[in-house]
């Protein structure tokens, strides 16, 4: 396949993408944005608690 063929039938594979709208792809941002600030801090309290616990344990 050489470099013609591939960038038409990578176009006419574009033509069938269906894309989200605006609103859609804000929305979808935000909520990954929340997912990963609720991850964090998940992650940072339970960092937080072993570290205390072995604190007193030690």
């Amino acid at each position: 396949m050489n470099i013609t063929e591939y960038i038409k039938e990578t176009r006419a594979e574009m033509a069938h993408v269906t894309w989200p709208t605006r609103s859609q792809a804000i929305n979808y941002t935000l909520l990954v944005v929340a997912v990963s600030v609720g991850t964090a801090a998940f992650l940072g309290i339970c960092d937080y608690v072993f570290s205390r616990l072995l604190t007193l344990l030690f």
